[in-house]
């Protein structure tokens, strides 16, 4: 989840749009979707598909591309993301 500051929403989707490439070059990357809320229009769910967690933590967080991500997104976040690593059940 990702909360985004009132009023800098149509901002951060153009700085998303920028840094999408950022990750979706990275080895292990899967996918991406990002959906905004209807009923909180300043939140947003970004889902991200990997390989393996590693290929998120040691490899996308510790890459030159991570600290261009933050550069362009961490502005905009009213408060920290909230990250989390999920496995299909289905």
């Amino acid at each position: 989840m990702l909360p985004i500051r009132p009023g800098r929403e149509a901002e951060f989707e153009a700085a998303f749009a920028t840094a999408r490439p950022l990750i979706s070059a990275q080895p292990g990357f899967l996918g991406i979707s990002m959906s905004r809320s209807i009923e909180s229009p300043s939140l947003y769910l970004l889902l991200v598909q990997w390989e393996t967690v590693e290929a998120h933590t040691e490899g996308f967080r510790k890459s030159p591309e991570f600290a261009q991500w933050r550069q362009l997104l961490h502005e905009f976040y009213e408060s920290p993301p909230m990250i989390e690593h999920f496995v299909a059940i289905d």
